[in-house]
């Protein structure tokens, strides 16, 4: 079963909303898994669930990585048989670099998988839903818990989303140079931790 926008667009802006308190339900307790079971809790498992409970009832194929092309404005992520690698070595790279992060940078690490799933771009619909959740995953992981603030980081990278697309396509073009650089949105999710934590 999957609700169409069209067939009824208000009906789909609620579902849309409940499925993101449910996806924030779960990833409250991927976080207290994460905290109690270190780094390598955060896995393909745990991606395959964020995603399923983002787009239930508005996606058939939640959960489960695309079969199939999918395109992003101009953007041309993978081919669909490169997924499950690309995804492999997105996880490999948070869990071999984890422990090196300076606390400095605490927001380097979410930054890369920010970018990195929307670049893969793994499902069929709710990617950025998705690495919004697992961005803030790693952030809270970090950082040791569950985070106070009246709004989420995830939050107000939806009430403001151009900023967000800018630092992407930034991310973008230094990958397309043979380049990797999450700078400018490891920069844009530490103000929008500021913002929240000082709440």
């Amino acid at each position: 079963m999957a609700l169409r926008e069209a067939d009824n667009p208000a009906l789909f802006a609620r579902v849309q909303e409940q499925n993101l308190l449910r996806q924030y339900d779960l990833l409250t307790n991927c976080i207290e898994i994460g905290i109690e079971k270190g780094i390598d809790a955060f896995d393909k498992y745990t991606l395959w669930s964020l995603n399923a409970a983002a787009v239930a009832n508005i996606a058939q194929f939640g959960g489960r990585f695309r079969q199939e092309p999918v395109y992003v404005g101009t953007h041309i992520p993978p081919h669909f048989e490169q997924v499950p690698d690309h995804v492999d070595q997105f996880i490999s790279m948070v869990h071999e670099n984890w422990e090196v992060e300076s606390m400095k940078y605490v927001t380097l690490l979410p930054a890369y998988a920010l970018w990195r799933l929307n670049w893969i771009h793994p499902f069929i619909e709710g990617n950025g839903r998705t690495a919004r959740a697992a961005c803030y995953y790693l952030i809270c992981l970090r950082l040791g818990g569950p985070l106070p603030g009246k709004k989420t980081v995830p939050e107000r990278i939806r009430e403001n989303r151009q900023p967000y697309y800018d630092a992407l396509q930034e991310a973008d073009r230094y990958w397309a140079n043979g380049q990797f650089n999450v700078d400018a949105l490891a920069e844009y999710l530490k103000d929008l931790l500021t913002a929240q934590l000082s709440e």
